[in-house]
């Protein structure tokens, strides 16, 4: 295959591929193909071709889609990154995938980056720069067909032209076992690891999601998560794929998400957990200003894909009397995105799964080796078409993942008898305390069902004498960001008394305390070492 926007370009020209969420305005699959070879020609000109490794640093914006095509089409691999990261964050990760270039957008953010001194080896340009060199290319290939080609040194013939639609430069041909991006994982423990995707890996991923959410020729998809994650990735690939169009927030806002949603006639979207929760306390309080007309989530939207953390049950519940059409689901990085995702009826009905298996993908439960029955706990494996095949440059982490099974994903769950995925949390996260075995989700989930609990979160503690504790943090129901309040309307030893009668000694939190809020990372996860240091700091150690 040459390139997928290329293909698409052949299928349907005139169709949108692009609207920009403030402007309105659109650009067709013909409109982002000139801007995708424009840019391939900046490639070509800094010397980069097949297999080679281009660092973006973009936000949400027209040029960052044809960056992501351009590359493609010179048959490289991209290296999306964070405009957050800092200066040193950025070289790290520039250094540890080989980047031959480093491209850099214009806003306040990537500039303060210090993206320009990144590294000796790599070539760091402005994206306008790229541009400029892209035009300048095609102008002088214009006037003299036999320019040739920067890095390949090979002119681009007729032939060549054809192949690849309206554009002058060649082509470079992506195989499906080629890699065609490089993800950096989020390093929430540990460093973080370079996930090599293939182009088979990104066709098939997008294939499976089209089997659970369906796709229609007019669907609209608002793209409010960076690109420098997966989830954000995705559906740039996807809607050219699909043929359908994606609309583009620069930056997330709960109240002007509401409303693109509706004045875009938006059919589906990518959130996490935070995102959904903060939109839905504007719909909860009718306080929707930008979205009168509607107050609430648009008839047209269809499908809000929800992931990067486990989606509550309250949640949920806040979900269904909103009538929002959530589809939780379980994904990662070395899976190209999801692995298992659950429909709006399945998930109100069955609150916690996150579905069944994607078509294609096979997930089982492992333990002590061996494949465990139906609803026994232990580590989810994964394995089909959407995993990938290595870790970059890191043969030691490669090994250690994979096995004869599969991908080993770090995650505990299990898969009930009708088929549906349950993850309960980290292998790592798990508490081992005068040594049984704890895990924090079945904790958690006892704690949330007193009626004076909203949320609970479970760690474990350093004890001498066990090795490790239980602790819990809980958010009070009706909380109202008063901590104190919360501590003193729960009878003292009541929580203790409660759990008693539902978990065995050991699994009894032995440090509890009431917070305003649960601290999370940005896609929403509990951000388990500060919860740990405040649940430090009330025990005394």
């Amino acid at each position: 295959m040459a390139d997928w926007l290329a293909d698409r370009v052949r299928v349907s020209p005139e169709a949108t591929a692009l609207i920009e969420a403030d402007s309105g305005e659109r650009l067709s699959y013909a409109d982002l193909d000139e801007h995708a070879e424009t840019l391939a020609a900046g490639l070509a000109r800094v010397g980069i071709g097949r297999g080679d490794h281009v660092g973006i640093v973009l936000g949400v914006e027209p040029r960052t889609v044809a960056l992501v095509h351009a590359v493609m089409r010179r048959g490289g691999v991209l290296v999306p990154l964070s405009p957050r990261l800092t200066a040193g964050e950025i070289e790290t990760r520039v250094q540890r995938a080989d980047c031959e270039v480093l491209v850099y957008g214009n806003s306040a953010e990537a500039a303060a980056s210090g993206t320009e001194e990144v590294s000796h080896d790599t070539q760091v340009v402005p994206v306008d720069g790229l541009e400029g060199m892209g035009r300048d290319a095609l102008e002088r290939q214009k006037s003299d067909p036999t320019e040739r080609d920067g890095r390949t040194g090979n002119g681009a013939t007729s032939a060549g032209r054809e192949a690849i639609g309206s554009g002058s430069v060649e082509s470079e041909s992506v195989g499906f076992e080629e890699p065609l991006v490089l993800l950096f994982t989020s390093g929430t423990t540990g460093r973080p690891k370079a996930v090599v995707l293939t182009a088979g890996n990104v066709l098939a991923s997008a294939a499976g999601s089209a089997s659970r959410l369906g796709t229609l020729p007019d669907d609209r998809w608002l793209l409010a998560l960076s690109p420098s994650g997966m989830g954000g990735l995705a559906p740039i690939y996807r809607t050219v794929l699909y043929g359908s169009a994606l609309v583009l927030q620069q930056e997330f806002d709960a109240r002007r998400t509401l409303g693109t949603l509706s004045e875009r006639k938006c059919t589906l979207v990518s959130l996490v957990p935070t995102m959904l929760s903060r939109m839905l306390d504007i719909v909860e309080s009718g306080d929707d200003e930008e979205n009168k007309e509607r107050r609430g989530f648009p008839d047209a939207l269809r499908c809000v894909l929800l992931g990067g953390a486990p989606a509550s049950q309250e949640l949920l519940e806040r979900c269904r009397a909103a009538a929002v059409p959530v589809y939780p689901t379980y994904g990662m990085t070395e899976t190209a995105s999801q692995v298992a995702t659950a429909r709006p009826e399945e998930a109100f009905s069955e609150p916690g799964t996150v579905g069944r298996p994607l078509l294609g993908t096979r997930v089982r439960v492992v333990g002590n080796g061996k494949s465990l029955a139906a609803s026994e706990r232990g580590e989810l494996v994964v394995s089909g078409p959407t995993v990938t095949p290595r870790y970059y440059d890191d043969p030691g982490a490669t090994e250690e993942a994979f096995s004869e099974a599969g991908f080993h994903t770090g995650d505990i769950g299990y898969i009930d008898s009708d088929g549906r995925v349950w993850v309960t949390g980290r292998l790592d996260d798990r508490i081992l305390t005068g040594g049984q075995t704890v895990d924090p989700r079945e904790v958690s989930d006892v704690l949330r069902e007193h009626p004076t609990v909203r949320e609970a979160a479970v760690v474990g503690l350093a004890s001498e004498e066990w090795g490790q504790e239980v602790g819990a943090a809980l958010v009070a129901e009706g909380n109202t960001g008063i901590a104190e309040n919360a501590t003193n309307a729960v009878e003292e030893g009541a929580i203790e008394a409660f759990c008693r009668e539902r978990l065995a000694n050991y699994k009894l939190p032995r440090t509890i305390t009431f917070v305003e809020r649960l601290p999370r990372t940005d896609s929403g996860t509990v951000d388990r070492v500060a919860l740990r240091e405040w649940l430090r700091e009330v025990g005394g150690d």
